[in-house]
């Protein structure tokens, strides 16, 4: 048997690689993409470190770590992220499972009756019905020069690492929200525990406004006056539970459970807040929010499927090799003069499409300048969000000092009038007053403080929260991945 020279196929593989080179697109350049977040010239005050993993652990409060802990484990927003990141590791084994050897196996068994009629009728052949037996091995290697199939594996290997990091975007929401409701939840019970003191005050001075009122010492508006107070100290109160039971339920929502399933809770002590930024905030912010990794890890599987775009232009170099036993007489289909063999190398060139390739190449660039587009918007938003909570921080922690200085001295004023009252100097509605203004002033300090606690954890969130990308994350000013360019 002639066999052409093994020159003749180099040939023929050279030049369906120049033709199909003939209208292939340049290959894209890895975009050029920000390495710092845009935070030059924030003045705020420093903070030793980033968070931790576990940042609200910092508070120091057992009953936030149960619920974020619950949170983590029942959340249904998690578990829906969850389902993303299974479906992106599946989509991983689905394109491993199109690249490299691929082995079969068949077997197949025909009874077929013959036409008397046909191009050679049965009455030749000596026989009107015979049987046929299949069976065989098939083995097919397509060797992916080009990277067709290497690149969709990478697309999908960096697509699942955008899940995961989008994962761990939506654990830190959770924990933020936890812990600002949370916060909330323990501000309300605070200024609900201010407002009864605030109404017990409103309702004596209301007493002894009546008494006079009834002793003709002062006209009746007074008590009128006592009345409108004491019922908008209740009215304060009611609205300052509801607050919180409302905060209680939404709790429960967040951890994934019925309010009634919800542990009980004590009110307890709101944790002080230190403001303030790591000082390599602009620089390792990339690395530190999650929103950030993901949507990097977009822009690299963007990438990724332009290259395997642009890999369809060029031929496929398969082989296929089958080996197996084939017999229209199964008393013999197992001997050795039954044996089939086969070897089938293939290139398989593109050379009219229709503009089928071009399309979907351009597709794939239009979708990578939309990843890039995506994640330079993603930046300045986290840039923006991280100077909005650190500013916001620090103005609320000087809010709280001067409404220090007024509880100091709303406090000493309540001194001086209960001293007074004591000697008999004055009576009791000028103390009564003055604990009045004295527990507002106490009451907008819990607000202030509440108002700090949530500043600071939407600036935790603002950071990352304790997240820290991959070491693996890919550089923004170069790629190289060896695929031969013709």
């Amino acid at each position: 048997m002639n066999r052409p020279p093994l020159r003749h196929a180099v040939l023929i593989g050279a030049i369906a690689v120049a033709l199909a080179a003939c209208h292939v697109p340049a290959k894209i350049e890895h975009p050029v993409l920000r390495d710092e977040a845009p935070l030059a010239g924030l003045q705020t005050a420093t903070r030793p470190g980033w968070p931790a993993a576990a940042w609200w652990h910092a508070y120091g409060d057992p009953q936030l770590d149960t619920l974020v802990e619950m949170a983590l484990r029942d959340a249904p927003d998690l578990a829906q992220a969850k389902t993303r990141v299974d479906a992106a590791q599946q989509n991983i084994r689905v394109a491993a499972a199109q690249a490299g050897l691929r082995i079969g196996a068949s077997g197949q068994f025909d009874r077929q009756r013959l036409s008397e009629h046909g191009l050679i009728p049965s009455r030749f052949l000596g026989f009107t019905w015979y049987n046929q037996a299949d069976l065989g091995v098939q083995v097919s290697y397509d060797f992916d020069w080009w990277g067709k199939k290497r690149f969709a594996l990478e697309s999908a290997i960096d697509s699942a690492r955008a899940a995961e990091a989008e994962r761990s975007a939506a654990s830190l929401s959770i924990q933020a929200m936890v812990a600002d409701t949370y916060f909330g939840w323990l501000t309300d019970e605070a200024r609900v525990t201010l407002a009864d003191q605030l109404i017990a005050a409103r309702e004596r001075t209301a007493r002894i406004a009546d008494l006079r009122v009834r002793q003709g010492v002062d006209v009746p508006d007074t008590a009128q006056q006592a009345r409108a107070e004491l019922a908008a100290a209740r009215q304060q109160r009611v609205a300052l539970q509801g607050s919180a039971d409302i905060r209680r339920a939404t709790l429960a929502t967040l951890v994934g459970i019925s309010p009634a399933a919800l542990p009980a809770l004590s009110p307890r002590a709101l944790p002080e807040v230190m403001p303030g930024l790591p000082t390599d905030v602009g620089s390792n912010l990339m690395a530190r929010r999650p929103d950030i990794a993901a949507s990097r890890w977009q822009v690299e599987a963007a990438l990724r499927n332009t290259d395997a775009a642009r890999a369809q232009f060029f031929p496929d170099v398969s082989l296929k090799a089958m080996a197996g036993l084939s017999s229209i007489d199964m008393d013999k289909l197992f001997s050795r003069s039954s044996r089939v063999l086969s070897l089938a190398p293939a290139i398989d060139l593109p050379i009219f499409e229709g503009g089928a390739l071009e399309a979907a190449h351009g597709v794939s660039r239009a979708q990578l300048d939309a990843a890039v587009a995506q994640y330079g918007a993603t930046v300045a938003a986290a840039a923006r969000d991280v100077a909005t909570q650190a500013l916001g921080a620090e103005q609320v922690a000087a809010r709280r000092i001067q409404q220090a200085e007024q509880v100091d001295a709303a406090t000493a004023l309540l001194a001086s009038a209960r001293a007074r009252a004591a000697r008999g100097v004055r009576d009791d509605r000028e103390s009564l007053a003055t604990e009045a203004s004295a527990l507002q002033q106490r009451d907008m300090a819990t607000d202030l403080h509440g108002q700090a606690l949530s500043a600071d954890v939407a600036l935790m969130k603002s950071l990352g929260g304790g997240y820290r990308a991959d070491a693996a994350m890919p550089s923004s000013s170069s790629r190289t991945d060896g695929t031969p360019t013709p």
